[in-house]
């Protein structure tokens, strides 16, 4: 069986942990996260704490076992802590704004991208970073890459929207022979 799927998940203080059925309801200060289990798992919350069991011994087995146990831990965290990554503008007159849940970015389009962040997701600019924060470890992941995708970083001038302490590889540019 996986070695990460038999560790339990430890319970923080503050935080509630039940089992409906197949979905694994996790609430805290900073939200409430549900997720549905595939069918060859199951949870158990004991001693303050989510104890999952497998049931298939084949390989996929394995490794829902040991994801399905990791995305628990995980939202578990993130009704305590919470989870937020940083972007940075990089560019000359690249600026952002926000107001309310959405985003605008002048990075050198003709005009303004607006980019309206999901529900549970709060962006934050200062200066040339956009922070951006949540419980659900995967929608701020997801949220900071589209982000990204509008204007990813290019390898000539290094201009664009990166992670912060991203390094992007430069390249030279054409040289007359």
């Amino acid at each position: 069986m996986s070695r990460i799927g038999k560790k339990p998940v430890a319970i923080p203080s503050g935080v509630t942990a039940t089992v409906k059925g197949s979905e694994v309801i996790v609430k805290g200060p900073k939200g409430e996260l549900r997720h549905h289990l595939p069918p060859s798992i199951q949870a158990v919350v004991a001693n303050g704490q989510v104890v999952l069991t497998s049931s298939d011994p084949t390989a996929q087995g394995k490794s829902f076992y040991g994801l399905t146990r990791t995305l628990v831990a995980n939202m578990a965290t993130g009704v305590t802590a919470g989870y937020a990554k940083e972007l940075e503008l990089q560019g000359v007159g690249f600026r952002a704004a926000v107001q309310g849940s959405k985003l605008t970015l002048t990075i050198g389009f003709s005009s303004p991208v607006e980019f309206t962040a999901p529900v549970g997701i709060t962006v934050q600019v200062k200066e040339t970073f956009i922070t951006i924060s949540g419980a659900d470890k995967q929608m701020v992941g997801d949220t900071a890459a589209r982000i990204r995708s509008i204007y990813p970083p290019e390898p000539y001038k290094g201009k664009g929207i990166r992670y912060r302490g991203e390094h992007v590889r430069r390249k030279a540019g054409k040289t007359v022979a």
